[in-house]
């Protein structure tokens, strides 16, 4: 088996994707390893022996769980927190909203 390291890298190059998301096909390896111009490469693309691979899929299921259970207090014991309190929620809200508060009373 012949290496296929530059036709992987010039692939990559002409579908302007990362080596990992090329797929050379095992039967034609023989064809593949004689292209070594980006011409030739092309040429493969459209027969199909060359192939993007899609792109993997990155849930954020588990994400929005855990921002749900954020939302109904969960995660947020005193373990949890890294900050001090006025790091968290600063003094000077409160010094703003109590003149409003009054103001709106």
């Amino acid at each position: 088996m012949s290496s296929l390291k530059l036709q992987k890298r010039l692939a990559a190059s002409v579908m302007r994707c990362g080596k990992k998301k090329v797929w050379l096909d095992p039967n034609e390896v023989n064809e593949i390893a004689n292209s070594n111009s980006r011409q030739n490469i092309r040429k493969l693309i459209k027969d199909g022996l060359i192939i993007k691979k899609p792109v993997a899929v990155h849930s954020r299921a588990r994400v929005r769980k855990n921002t749900e259970a954020r939302k109904k207090g969960r995660h947020c014991g005193f373990g949890k927190r890294k900050g001090t309190a006025n790091a968290r929620t600063p003094r000077k809200v409160y010094q703003k909203k109590c003149p409003l508060k009054s103001a709106l009373r």
